[in-house]
């Protein structure tokens, strides 16, 4: 296994990826009614935006992946103007299934990255793993990969947003540093200072 940048030829493989641990970490394939629609909201504006501070663990190929964008407001800015009409076009604004308008709200109007946690936690992430690469340590080599970008940066701080039924995940996340922010009843907000991560 190794950990290297990404590449624009590793794009399919890391939309698997993301359909496969995208129910709070787990498949999920079928959930929507195209299961295009996770890689279009939450992998590929940020590898197609912001590829410098993308990560693959790589066995003969992706197997999970690390998403950075060191200032999120300015990233937001990038999405309306470059990643809203390729959404658009793929996407219609209205969900044919209720159940997932949500996703395809968030995809056609990015303020859900926006909140009053940037002003200390500028910086945030994604990460996925597949199951047969979790539990070896890759997690957090990707960390220390993004944590050292964004001290290098200078930037204060990172946060995630992830499921709060993903018990795992939080776990794995509460042994790296991570700490609550303020959120909402629905999703959990953690937070990290960058250098923690190293």
């Amino acid at each position: 296994m190794t950990i290297r940048p990404y590449q624009p030829s590793d794009l399919e493989a890391l939309r698997r990826i993301c359909l496969l641990t995208g129910r709070a970490g787990t498949d999920a394939t079928g959930q929507y009614s195209t299961d295009d629609l996770l890689a279009d909201v939450f992998l590929e504006p940020f590898v197609t935006l912001r590829p410098e501070t993308a990560w693959v663990v790589d066995v003969d190929g992706p197997v999970g992946y690390l998403l950075g964008v060191l200032d999120t407001a300015a990233f937001v800015e990038s999405w309306r103007e470059h990643w809203s009409p390729e959404f658009a076009r793929r996407h219609a604004r209205i969900a044919e299934d209720p159940t997932e308008q949500w996703v395809v709200d968030f995809g056609h109007e990015p303020d859900w990255m926006l909140g009053p946690q940037l002003a200390e936690y500028p910086a945030h992430l994604h990460v996925d793993l597949l199951p047969e690469a979790q539990g070896a340590g890759w997690g957090r080599a990707l960390m220390r990969e993004l944590g050292a970008a964004a001290v290098a940066a200078g930037v204060p701080g990172i946060h995630l947003g992830m499921a709060r039924d993903n018990l795992s995940a939080l776990a794995f996340y509460a042994r790296l540093g991570f700490h609550e922010l303020p959120s909402d009843a629905d999703a959990l907000m953690l937070g990290i200072e960058p250098a923690r991560l190293l």
